[in-house]
């Protein structure tokens, strides 16, 4: 089936309105038979709308034939799901998430004849909690309406399974994980859905739901975060340490503020401008093609993450995992930051269309590691800037970007005493800072953000699994213009 036919949503039979027009001498010769093709429309921005077509004629045994030819195409898709679990998070964002679902998703999914078992999550981790103990081998995919802490949760509670499931121990860092086949969809409705905007284009609950709907794939690498091979975490977009995660430590203190406490934060954690200082060990994803300084971003059908993934495949068919990592070369790198970000998706949203690394993959196997050095308040706004614009945001001599497969990161206190005096340095040093954000001086560890949760280990390691989940999405497409009649005439043409 081609994209013509994937474009349709679905077929039914339709009694014919004789109040239409242009039926003229027909009407008075016989009956009418009609049948209406729901179909995606293609908008600007990435954004999907769904339409229909009707279709007439005076021979019912023919139009009986076109209606269940066109069904029967679309019941062959094996890649169209056909019953579905959701969870909802009536909570999160501006806690329109039920209301979302009820009014402008499940509609669709009625529509298109998918069923669907619905959870509404009662408190933190219930969906992750719930995947343990549910029959997830029944559904075709499981999807998440809320922000990125929902899917965040969901994500976690489906690798956790299906690891449990194959007996893979998640606590060691160097396991080889088990891949999850079942595909995760986001219907956003959260105060943050850069993954939904990252994967998609756009976060529109519309969109991503026709998403679903037409079967769409794309896998996705996960980062394991891990702290003395206990398991922590597991990433998708972001994890970033100093000016990030300060960002988010603050403002978890002011979720009354809504979404605007990250702005109110965010100024106050530029105005801090605290540095830290430790050592990063690196292993370079030399099976990746290309480089984060590349102009080309991942999109639909990506070479890039084709090509990659397939070589890395190979590579650990050929050597092993064990074996590979201990070939190959370490690179250290110690001093002072302002920021680091590894991330494992341009994380891209709204307000920084291009993302922290605009050139980073879906599914390489790899994370982009940017290192922020210590410099002046000035030059590091610079580097913020660059987010929201076209330019190039590496171009400066105290930022440093590598593509790694993993590293591991320690503070300086953990370098000096491998005891865990974390909490004696925040007493000994943070209260002074905290009190004062405007001041210069070093608090001794940040806090990671970890996908927007924070992790307070100050040495974590960190391991690139390629192509571990598989989403309800295509990735960004090339070209979104309106593509009203284009899709119109496909559905003509078929017929």
């Amino acid at each position: 089936m081609d994209s013509k036919e994937t474009s349709i949503i679905a077929v039914e039979e339709t009694e014919f309105n004789k109040k239409q027009r242009n039926i003229g001498r027909w009407q008075k010769m016989a009956k009418l038979h009609a049948f209406t093709v729901h179909y995606v429309k293609k908008a600007r921005n990435h954004r999907w709308r769904c339409s229909d077509a009707t279709f007439w004629s005076v021979d019912e045994h023919l139009c009986n034939q076109w209606t269940q030819a066109l069904k029967e195409l679309l019941e062959m898709q094996k890649s169209r799901p056909k019953q579905l679990l959701v969870y909802i998070n009536p909570y999160g964002g501006k806690r329109q998430g039920k209301r979302i679902y009820e009014q402008k998703v499940a509609p669709l999914f009625s529509l298109a004849s998918i069923s669907t078992d619905v959870v509404i999550t009662e408190h933190a981790n219930h969906a992750k909690d719930n995947l343990f103990e549910v029959n997830i081998y029944k559904y075709d995919g499981v999807v998440c309406v809320g922000g990125d802490g929902m899917f965040s949760e969901v994500m976690h509670g489906l690798i956790g399974r299906m690891q449990k499931d194959s007996g893979i121990d998640q606590n060691n860092p160097k396991a080889s994980l088990v891949q999850c086949n079942i595909r995760i969809g986001i219907i956003p409705a959260g105060s943050t859905d850069c993954i939904c905007y990252s994967t998609v284009g756009i976060s529109d609950p519309v969109t991503s739901a026709l998403h679903i709907i037409v079967g769409d794939c794309q896998p996705l690498d996960v980062s394991s975060v891990h702290h003395n091979n206990t398991f922590l975490k597991y990433s998708v977009s972001l994890l970033g340490y100093g000016f990030y995660g300060d960002i988010l430590k603050d403002s978890e203190k002011k979720r009354w503020m809504g979404p605007m406490r990250y702005d109110y934060s965010g100024f106050k954690t530029f105005l801090s401008h605290h540095y830290y200082e430790g050592t990063i060990a690196y292993q370079p994803a030399k099976h990746t093609h290309g480089s984060p300084r590349d102009q080309e971003s991942c999109r639909t059908g990506c070479y890039i993450c084709k090509q990659s993934g397939k070589q890395l495949a190979e590579q650990n068919k050929e050597r092993g995992l064990k074996h590979e990592e201990g070939e190959e070369e370490w690179k250290v790198i110690k001093g002072k930051f302002l920021a680091i970000n590894a991330v494992n998706m341009s994380c891209a949203c709204p307000r920084s269309p291009k993302g922290l690394s605009p050139a980073a993959h879906l599914a390489d196997g790899s994370a982009d590691l940017i290192l922020v050095r210590k410099c002046s308040r000035f030059d590091f706004l610079r580097y913020l800037v660059r987010h929201t614009n076209q330019d190039d945001q590496f171009d400066f001599p105290f930022v440093d970007v590598y593509r790694v497969k993993c590293f591991q990161f320690t503070s300086k206190l953990s370098e000096d005493n491998e005891s865990n005096v974390m909490d004696i340095g925040k007493k000994r040093f943070g209260q002074f800072c905290r009190d004062h954000p405007a001041c210069c001086c070093n608090i001794v560890n940040s806090t990671w953000n970890c996908d927007g949760e924070t992790l307070d280990s100050s040495a974590i390691e960190v391991r690139v699994h390629c192509q571990l989940i598989k989403l309800f999405a295509r990735g960004i497409e090339e070209d979104c213009k309106d593509e009203a009649a284009h899709s119109q005439s496909s559905i003509e043409q078929l017929l």
